[in-house]
């Protein structure tokens, strides 16, 4: 599908609430007919760290959090249930949730997607001569950062797990389907394809849980959910949540759907969101290409059909930097040196440059193009002289230098010389990084007015489940640029500027012992 599908049922109700569960905090948003942000409802959750490279979460907090920000949203707004046309979910993709199908309750602490506990089975797996498979069925390359092993992990580890699993007493999830089973009652067990090929467990060319995969990780298909298109009429909530019965009409993960919510409708076009991590996803299309630079292809959004044709995937390249505003909150609370992520660009711009100091954010390995689970942080270049100030600007480099180096693999992937790059996510809003972006990559960068974007890609794809938008062209026309940032670094700094930081990037990987 080159495009978004026209809506086919009209609703009269005045907003669309986008539930946004994020890797730290659970987010509503209520959208208008013009795809404004009418309200924001955020509360931050616990981040557990059980072991060196182990991350969760307490996935039953992630409900109620989820759950009090929705119906809080609301109040805030003064809307009623009978006011929403339709909820669309987004979500942190790979983290991993196992619960009982009759109580709910959680068989252990959810698995977070930066967790690397599991890089020693994928290293198995590699051994064994599994990786041409897995790639080429999934589109991902064999990392701990995907579901498969994660899941398997809990199936093993956790005592009693698998038995009861292989008596259909278990359901596994992506969030998306978590949140969707409690809003439902228990009711829907389903994931959109986007999630789904987030698993290692999907093959991403037939749109289906394929048996083989299943066989490799050994995970016992009666745990799986549906797999259900990321637009349509596709669950009911529970009556008693929000007084009255909502029609969820859209799912995606969280990066897909920034994607569509930055109206990338067509090949070619890309996006980087600057979240917790950064993620750049750019569009091909019905093709899913398969990467030459260790970019992973990814099913973008499935939709229900354009007119009376049979529902089509649209593909993306993407590209995925493990630890980007991430950064910020270890200044802030691993040393204390900003009391707010909003105070990083100004002790930033207290200095003209980093004074060759070099900061390689992988405290949960390196993702693309180096994907090394056991590359550890590392900091290059100290001297007597390094003030708080340059190692907030190493920070901020450091996120814009390792989205250079997903842009550059995407060019070559691709073989399309990008011509923009549009950004989001609540990083985006700093601008001496988007400048640190636009003159690292050699691309402008463009900023939309509303950078709620994840979200918003939740809240069309339910708006054009449920007719509240008529398609593809009244999104794009919706898209309005706040700020475009050119590049303004010469062609030969630039170039020794992104050697140096792949000096400092050796000296990061491979540290972990394995």
């Amino acid at each position: 599908m080159r495009g978004p599908w026209h809506a086919v049922i009209f609703a009269p109700m005045a907003y669309i609430l986008a539930l946004d569960q994020g890797t730290t905090s659970s987010r509503a948003i209520l959208f208008d007919r013009g795809g404004q942000v009418v309200a924001v409802a955020q509360q931050e959750f616990r981040q557990i760290f059980p072991h060196s490279g182990w991350v969760e979460h307490d996935a039953l907090e992630i409900w109620r959090t989820q759950l009090a920000m929705a119906q809080g949203v609301l109040a805030k707004a003064g809307v009623s249930a009978t006011d929403i046309a339709a909820i669309g979910i987004t979500n942190q993709r790979e983290t991993t949730v196992l619960w009982d199908r009759k109580t709910g309750e959680p068989v252990a602490n959810a698995i977070v997607w930066q967790d690397r506990r599991t890089a020693q089975r994928c290293d198995a797996l590699r051994s064994a001569g599994h990786l041409a498979t897995i790639q080429q069925k999934t589109g991902l390359v064999l990392d701990a950062y995907f579901s498969g092993t994660k899941l398997q992990w809990l199936l093993d580890e956790v005592p009693g797990v698998r038995a009861r699993a292989e008596k259909g007493e278990l359901a596994f999830g992506t969030i998306d389907s978590w949140l969707v089973w409690n809003l439902t009652g228990g009711q829907r067990h389903i994931t959109d394809a986007s999630n789904a090929s987030r698993t290692l467990l999907f093959n991403i060319h037939t749109l289906r849980w394929d048996p083989q995969l299943l066989a490799l990780f050994d995970i016992p298909a009666s745990l799986l959910p549906e797999v259900v298109p990321c637009s349509g009429a596709l669950a009911q909530t529970a009556p008693e949540l929000f007084g009255t019965a909502i029609t969820i009409g859209g799912m995606a993960g969280d990066q897909q759907a920034a994607t569509f919510g930055q109206a990338c409708f067509s090949p070619g076009m890309a996006k980087n969101t600057y979240g917790t991590g950064c993620f750049m996803l750019m569009n091909t299309g019905p093709v899913a290409i398969a990467s030459r630079h260790k970019l992973l292809s990814t099913v973008a959004w499935v939709g229900p059909g354009v007119r009376a044709e049979p529902a089509q995937a649209c593909y993306a390249l993407e590209g995925s930097v493990f630890v980007g505003g991430a950064a910020v909150q270890w200044l802030r609370d691993g040393l204390g040196i900003i009391d707010s992520a909003e105070q990083v660009q100004a002790l930033a711009a207290q200095v003209p440059d980093t004074q060759d100091l070099y900061l390689v954010p992988a405290f949960a390995g390196l993702g693309t193009p180096h994907w090394d689970g056991y590359a550890r942080g590392a900091m290059v270049g100290i001297t007597r002289g390094t003030t708080r100030a340059h190692l907030a600007r190493a920070a901020l480099e450091s996120i814009a230098l390792q989205s250079a180096d997903v842009f550059a693999a995407m060019t070559a992937d691709s073989g399309i010389a990008l011509r923009e790059l549009r950004v989001d996510g609540g990083a985006s809003r700093n601008d001496l990084l988007m400048q640190m972006q636009a003159d690292f990559s050699g691309v402008p960068v463009v900023r939309p007015k509303v950078t709620e974007t994840t979200a918003l890609g939740a809240a069309y794809l339910a708006g054009l489940a449920t007719g509240f938008w008529g398609g593809a062209d009244e999104l794009a026309e919706q898209w309005q640029m706040d700020r475009r940032f050119e590049p303004a670094m010469g062609d030969a700094e630039r170039l020794a500027k992104r050697s140096r930081w792949r000096q400092a990037v050796r000296r990061a990987k491979g540290w972990v012992n394995h």
